[in-house]
């Protein structure tokens, strides 16, 4: 190390004292100079202060200045291994490390990656890691601390380590990186930190780290060192999810709020009860509301403030893993909702960072978002940039996740989102598209599908925006998947009328089918649809309870066959019917009413239905997979359509075909239904055997199609269809004694009932 001259001695020990230094390391420290070795240390009301070396020499220190002690060893020509003896008040000597004789832990390649915001692990240079350096005198473990505030006057750690103290740990600006590091010996995992960092404006703040790996728990608002030791169990499942194709495999997700599923559980309770209760229901994903720690306990979690931090109110990161693990085990997916649109305001986070916007883009047209009340991430930043990827990749990569889902991406994709005119600034084309963020949610993409085999990248995008779903090399955004929010809109738009008016509203559940392949969609009914007024599910459905929660089972029947992945929120699976409230847990004493027990039996079994047939999924994304048999009955409020597997719906010898009736009205239907094959024909499901009474279903009845065309189909048969009832045929492939000829002639259908 150069040693810094005379002249400037005064100041550099002035800044030191004063906690105004951005190279601390050049004043303390050792340092070879023509007398010899120099070594100075800050050692504040110490009464005595030496140093010994690696050969035993031992050296005094003379106090220099303001609790700095200095002191050069004339026969040295190198720098030493050494320890400081300082001694205070209690009369102790104390032998310690120096945190200021190492060299940095991040090297050049790293800086310069970060800079030009391709640091694609950033997570393991920037933030505290546990390290450790070999010696002469023998091994030292410390912490090191490393941080981006590129227009800091001084950044200094603070910690339980050391009193908090702002001035005894200042940290170097390494070269014009922006980046701040310093190693402190002796400091291990638990210990609770964060950066004092004094601003472009002059103004001291306390920040948690923007890379802690773990939060205090709320209230509290430190960082804490952590370290993994974790030992992970998937790799058969991950092997699996490699070979696997998002797009063609079986997706049936449950959306939970880990807060209030069941109150009071941690990461590892949650492993055992709510993987055994998705896995019982037969779900192939989870989808978590955000886990990245956030200040406020009963929050859904968007307005996030750690984001490298799974939420410490559950437990440590490796009880996180551990539950992701546990999914895996039992074959279930884990998809995370993911918010890089917007960050919180919390003084002691993101904000204003370096004493300037930085995080946040300078600008409030562009870096406030007024719906959230929360900053916009400067997209266009290298830097800002780079720690959005690699927040993302440190979720897949680090935690084994199979998916992100991605909050607000409209928000994202225009300029103008929620604002007025004279309220944002346009592109460098005068156009409303934020060309900075499109180019983030393609880097992204690209990046994690490169990184991860087999994991899928969701967009909640409600506009028309062209290619969420398509490919970035064909430039596209690159999502796997795309939220329907058209699909959702109007489906629950049609449940809310009466059946009586159904037949007003019909094109409300078949105009999703004019775009269904412009996208890779997935259906969500959501969080967003039972909160804030919107009513329960049961509650957007008019009529008396028994025909609310027979339209439900009817809605899921049509759900769960319509093309595309689905996703149900927690809750819903038994029809709640109270809105869901974020501080309390899901209505789990509603199971002890028949009446719900059966709506949760029914989700049970369509995931099962699901799971037995692949027509119902492997072919979402291809127009040879679905075929309407009757999309226009609107008086009778039905509709019927063909699912195939291979062979294109409506083909005779396709391996595998499921045929879907939904009846909406009020009335029953006795309806002729078009088949793509002769023989005998099983109604698989019926929804209306699923409610309270146990009424008899015409589930199990065999139906021997006629050689009639229908719907275009060279089969057909005649079926009654129960008002508020959804019905899947299958081919049997041997007729049950006493089935049913399709003409409707034959036993009644209570006759052929098993």
């Amino acid at each position: 190390m150069t040693p810094i001259p005379d002249s400037a001695l005064p100041g550099a020990l002035w800044a030191i004292t004063h906690g105004r230094s951005a190279q601390p390391h050049d004043v303390l420290g050792q340092h070879l100079e023509e007398g010899g070795l120099r070594v100075r240390v800050r050692r504040p009301l110490a009464t005595r202060v030496r140093v010994r070396f690696e050969d035993d020499v031992v050296t005094d220190l003379a106090h220099e200045q303001d609790g700095i002690f200095s002191g050069v060893r004339a026969d040295a020509t190198r720098t030493m291994d050494y320890r400081v003896l300082a001694t205070w008040e209690d009369g102790v000597e104390h032998v310690q490390d120096d945190a200021y004789r190492f060299v940095p832990t991040l090297g050049e390649m790293d800086l310069h990656l970060i800079n030009e915001g391709r640091h694609e692990q950033l997570w393991s240079v920037l933030g505290a890691h546990l390290h450790r350096y070999d010696g002469p005198i023998g091994t030292v473990t410390g912490v090191s601390f490393a941080v981006w505030a590129p227009r800091a006057k001084a950044v200094h750690v603070i910690g339980d380590f050391n009193g908090w103290d702002e001035l005894t740990h200042p940290m170097r600006a390494l070269g014009s990186s922006g980046v701040w590091e310093l190693f402190v010996p002796d400091v291990r995992a638990g210990a609770v930190y964060k950066f004092a960092v004094r601003g472009a404006d002059d103004v001291l703040r306390h920040k948690a780290d923007p890379l802690a790996r773990l939060a205090e728990t709320a209230p509290a608002t430190g960082s804490v060192v952590t370290s993994s030791t974790y030992e992970w169990d998937d790799a058969n499942w991950l092997a699996a999810r490699a070979a696997r194709d998002p797009h063609t495999a079986r997706m049936s997700v449950y959306e939970v709020h880990l807060g209030s599923w069941r109150r009071g559980l941690d990461y590892r309770q949650l492993a055992r009860e709510l993987v055994a209760y998705v896995r019982e229901q037969g779900f192939t994903h989870v989808e978590l509301m955000p886990v990245m720690d956030h200040p406020y306990p009963p929050s859904w979690g968007y307005h996030v403030t750690s984001y490298f931090a799974p939420n410490s109110r559950f437990g440590s990161p490796d009880d996180f893993r551990h539950l992701v693990d546990a999914l895996h085990g039992a074959d279930i997916g884990v998809i995370l909702d993911w918010v890089p649109g917007h960050f919180a305001t919390d003084e002691w986070a993101l904000v204003r960072f370096d004493g300037l916007p930085l995080y946040e883009h300078p600008d409030p047209r562009r870096g406030w978002q007024p719906d959230w009340g929360s900053y916009v991430f400067d997209f266009g930043r290298p830097e800002v940039r780079n720690f959005l990827v690699a927040n993302a990749l440190y979720w897949l990569e680090e935690f084994h996740v199979d998916g992100l889902r991605v909050d607000g991406v409209a928000s994202m994709l225009y300029l103008d989102y929620s604002r007025n005119d004279g309220e944002w600034i346009p592109n460098i084309h005068g156009g409303r598209e934020n060309l900075e963020a499109i180019a983030l949610l393609q880097e992204i993409n690209a990046t994690a599908y490169r990184r991860s085999p087999g994991i899928i990248t969701v967009a909640e995008e409600s506009t028309a925006w062209p290619g969420v779903t398509r490919r970035t090399d064909e430039g596209g955004l690159g999502f796997g998947l795309k939220w329907n929010m058209g699909w959702m809109n109007d489906a629950l738009r049609y449940l809310g009328e009466d059946p009586i008016n159904r037949a007003h509203h019909h094109t409300l559940l078949t105009f999703a089918m004019m775009y269904a392949y412009a996208e890779h969609y997935l259906l969500p009914i959501s969080h967003d649809e039972v909160v804030h007024g919107k009513g329960s599910m049961p509650y957007k459905i008019p009529g008396d309870d028994a025909d609310r929660l027979a339209t439900l089972r009817s809605f899921y029947a049509y759900q769960w066959a319509f093309p595309g992945k689905h996703l149900v929120f927690m809750g819903t699976e038994f029809a709640q019917t109270s809105e869901w409230a974020d501080g309390r847990s899901l209505d789990w004493h509603l199971l002890d009413h028949p009446a719900h027990r059966r709506v949760q039996e029914l989700v049970r079994e369509l995931n099962s239905f699901a799971a037995r047939h692949p027509a119902m999924w492997a072919r979402d994304d291809r127009p040879e997979g679905f075929r309407w048999l009757d999309a226009d009955d609107a008086a009778g409020n039905t509709v019927s359509f063909v699912r195939s597997a291979e062979g294109g719906a409506g083909t005779a010898g396709t391996s595998d075909v499921v045929v879907v009736v939904v009846n909406f009205g009020g009335t029953d239907r006795d309806l002729r239904i078009g088949l793509p094959r002769g023989g005998a024909w099983r109604v698989d499901l019926d929804t209306s055997g699923f409610d309270a009474a146990n009424s008899p279903s015409r589930a199990g009845t065999d139906l021997v199609a006629q050689e009639r065309p229908w719907h275009d189909q060279p089969f057909s048969v005649e079926l009654n269809v129960a008002r508020l009832s959804a019905i899947y045929l299958v081919p049997a492939r041997e007729p049950r004694t006493g089935a049913v000829d399709g003409s409707g002639s034959s036993p009644t259908q209570a006759e052929a009932r098993t």
